[in-house]
């Protein structure tokens, strides 16, 4: 187990708040936009997905304080993100309509479940950490194409860099030979990533008190 130093796990959480944010200044947006069902659902993805990153970021700093291995807290992260985004996705399609919106719908209901099933019978969060990805996916086209129409293309690349840096921090945060030197990277990384998103979030929250309802 790696020897962590309380610098870098205390900076862990940073990222974890930035996600979580976000996601929250996410909720009146998708309020007004969707109704406040879609808004409660948004809400439940922002507490899933912060429980996952604060679980992971809580394990590491345990550990860097000499603490106890609580492995259950560092495999918590992928399957309470694949339910978070998973959420979150579904929030941005509340009334599907067209034959598409459907199949995603039930898709991203089924995610969690097939996630954790996989999980669980292998041994291993792989199968979540792919499946919260294709999550994040969906709800990351779905805010750019939000963006783009509210008439704010920096939001709408901002969450574009939102989801490259999932596609990349995903598969290296599932490697099992995690130096201290490639989480300093990683966290880096992911610390300016969740700050585009955040950041992308506040400025669409912003939309809805001077513009009417669009559908892009």
């Amino acid at each position: 187990m790696t020897d962590y130093p309380v610098t870098l796990a205390v900076e862990d959480f940073v990222p974890v708040v930035l996600t979580t944010t976000g996601v929250v200044l996410l909720v009146p947006y998708v309020g007004a936009r969707f109704g406040p069902r879609a808004a409660r659902i948004a809400l439940l993805a922002g507490a899933c997905a912060g429980a996952g990153g604060f679980a992971k970021a809580s394990w590491k700093l345990v550990v860097a304080l000499d603490g106890p291995d609580l492995a259950w807290l560092e495999g918590a992260l992928f399957p309470l993100l694949l339910v978070g985004f998973a959420l979150l996705a579904r929030a941005l399609y509340p009334e599907p309509a067209e034959r598409t919106h459907r199949a995603l719908a039930y898709a991203l209901a089924a995610f969690p479940v097939l996630g954790q099933a996989a999980s669980a019978a292998l041994r291993d969060t792989w199968p979540a950490m792919v499946l919260a990805i294709a999550a994040v996916s969906v709800a990351a086209v779905r805010l750019a194409l939000l963006g783009r129409a509210e008439g704010d293309p920096a939001a709408s690349a901002l969450f574009g860099l939102w989801l490259t840096g999932q596609y990349v921090l995903g598969p290296l945060a599932a490697r099992p030979d995690q130096t201290v030197a490639l989480q300093w990277v990683e966290q880096g990384c992911n610390t300016l990533t969740q700050a585009a998103f955040a950041y992308a979030a506040w400025r669409l929250s912003q939309t809805v008190r001077v513009k009417e309802p669009v559908t892009p």
